[in-house]
């Protein structure tokens, strides 16, 4: 199943304090705790990082960390690997502070980086494992029957939200779980309309599921009980999210030469609401900010191997800039600016970490001119790099190569 990165807003929810945790993010205490609170084994430190802030940095990674996924927090970087398993960086040297082990397999890794209860939740095939951030031991462990895997996870005000379905993939065999941050504990499950690659959006009381299809819903975060569908004639093939916002868009897997018309929603009765314009071509992936500013990839409808970046204001309803790319593999906000990869086949630029203002675009000066670091071997696109934003004012983002998996950590242009 298609890995996105909750940050997931589907963001990535990201820790912003560590209580307990030494400076450098790692813990005071390794011992591991069961679901019931029973001691496990320990688990050692593998390293004596150095301590102090965020600072630039390279180190090589596990292949299974390569094939899974990674966030960070404003103490640490955190990984899960293909086989489960949580791994605490260092923010000061990228050492492994701590490490809670899992021996399941599969192709790739769910995380999810939970604020509100300093939890780390790893889904891979049918697990879940989840670490406490300021401890670096294990929190608990959730496991479905054979035959059910996790595609999504999501987490708000002390639940984490974990969809799975039966593999191979049955469209009608979705179901959604509630369990309690703290300890695993199930609170509530309801079948779902899901496909494969949607996220899943938890703000306001509410989390928000998508069919993939036409169908978008919304459910009480605390009894699942549903309070709101999108109406009928609203094409949901895919759904962004970001901050508060949650807005439709075609499909990424589609063949098609159209798409259906691009549709923010009411998050409180899931009605459309004026949204800047259709789509013309094929649209891949995007991100929304905080306040509002949809950077959508639309791919060529002839030649889907380059595109362009499109920005929109969702509260003024307008388009804001675009820019030339050839990649989709790294996208975020932070600061107010967008952060990408410039295009693979630009010679003089290749390789490097763009920054762009929201609001101005690549054509904005003095303090809202695009900014460009410096040319990585992390960057490069036969290494599959996907970006890492830190939690908070760090002023770094650490660049995650898959090809020869390392994680490189460097000041944000």
């Amino acid at each position: 199943m298609k890995r996105r990165i909750v940050a997931v807003g589907a963001a990535l929810l990201v820790l912003v304090g560590c209580a307990g945790n030494t400076a450098s993010g790692g813990p005071k205490s390794p011992a591991v705790s069961s679901p019931s609170g029973a001691s496990g084994p320990t688990v050692e430190t593998t390293s004596m990082p150095v301590s102090g802030p965020w600072r630039a940095w390279t180190t090589s990674v596990t292949r299974p960390e390569a094939h899974g996924s990674c966030g960070a927090t404003a103490h640490q970087v955190v990984c899960a690997t293909n086989s489960g398993s949580l791994v605490g960086r260092s923010r000061a040297d990228g050492r492994v502070t701590w490490t809670v082990p899992a021996d399941d397999h599969a192709k790739s890794a769910e995380l999810l980086v939970d604020a509100a209860d300093a939890r780390a939740v790893a889904g891979v095939a049918g697990a879940l494992h989840a670490a406490d951030l300021r401890t670096g031991t294990r929190a608990w462990t959730r496991r479905l029957p054979t035959g059910r895997v996790y595609g999504a996870l999501g987490a708000a005000d002390g639940i984490v939200y974990a969809l799975h379905a039966p593999e191979p993939f049955v469209r009608t065999g979705a179901v959604l779980d509630a369990v309690r941050a703290s300890d695993g504990t199930p609170l509530w499950h309801r079948a779902v309309g899901w496909s494969p690659g949607e996220p899943l959006a938890a703000f306001g009381g509410r989390v928000y599921t998508a069919d993939g299809i036409t169908r978008v819903t919304a459910r009480d975060a605390r009894t699942g009980a549903t309070v709101a569908t999108s109406p009928a004639g609203v094409e949901c093939p895919h759904l962004v999210t970001g901050g508060h916002y949650l807005v439709c868009t075609g499909s990424p897997f589609s063949a098609e030469d159209t798409f259906p018309p691009m549709h923010r929603l009411d998050p409180a009765t899931l009605r459309p609401l004026p949204t800047p314009r259709n789509t013309i071509d094929k649209p891949v992936q995007g991100v929304i900010s905080d306040d509002g500013v949809l950077v959508l990839y639309e791919a060529g409808a002839e030649d889907t191997s380059a595109g362009n970046w499109y920005a929109y204001d969702l509260e003024n309803d307008r388009k804001l800039w675009s820019t030339y790319a050839t990649r989709t593999d790294g996208a975020a906000v932070a600061g107010g600016r967008f952060v990408t990869f410039t295009p693979a086949n630009d010679r003089a630029r290749r390789g490097r970490v763009i920054t762009i203002d929201l609001h101005a675009g690549p054509r904005g000066t003095g303090n809202a001119a695009p900014r460009m670091s410096a040319a990585y071997s992390q960057t490069r696109d036969g290494e599959h790099p996907a970006l890492v934003l830190p939690a908070g004012d760090t002023g770094h983002v650490v660049v995650m190569a898959r090809t020869h998996g390392s994680l490189r950590s460097l000041p944000l242009p």
